[in-house]
């Protein structure tokens, strides 16, 4: 329940305890709390109780804690009456990822172009966004307008 609680936290939450409830209060404190939570677990496992009885004799092997996303999709993948470790073994979202990003960057088609071209030219694996491309036609430029600027 307070697993993810250190030693120096318990210490501060005593020292805290002590101060503010005084050491004579302090154990009557303790077993109150004591008696709620076990009150609490009490009234929690005759509910849990209650539901089995009221779902019927299919469900005595129910567990609350399958309602638990997480434990459920576990207990699934453990059964694997329907493949999903191969289908889940089978997508890799890495490489797909990688596989879109050299695409878009446009490092397959430089690759070939790299291949194609030999030793002579290239960019080395990467992409010069700055570059403008070559035309074979000189540009023209608009006409520059004094009062447009």
């Amino acid at each position: 329940m307070f697993n993810d609680i250190g030693p120096l936290e318990l210490v501060t939450i005593v020292v805290l305890a002590v101060l503010v409830f005084g050491p004579e209060k302090l154990p009557k404190m303790i077993q109150d709390v004591t008696r709620t939570i076990r009150k609490i677990r009490d009234f929690s496992e005759s509910a849990k109780q209650d539901i089995r009885q009221e779902l019927g004799p299919e469900f005595k092997d129910f567990e609350f804690e399958d309602l638990n996303p997480k434990t459920f999709i576990r207990k699934q993948l453990d059964n694997d009456e329907l493949g999903i470790k191969e289908i889940r073994n089978g997508f890799d979202l890495k490489k797909e990822m990688a596989e879109i990003t050299d695409a878009v960057n446009g490092r397959e088609a430089e690759a070939s172009a790299d291949a194609s071209v030999g030793s002579s030219g290239g960019s080395g694996g990467t992409v010069d966004l700055t570059k403008k491309p070559r035309t074979t036609q000189p540009v023209e430029r608009p006409p520059f307008d004094m009062d447009a600027t």
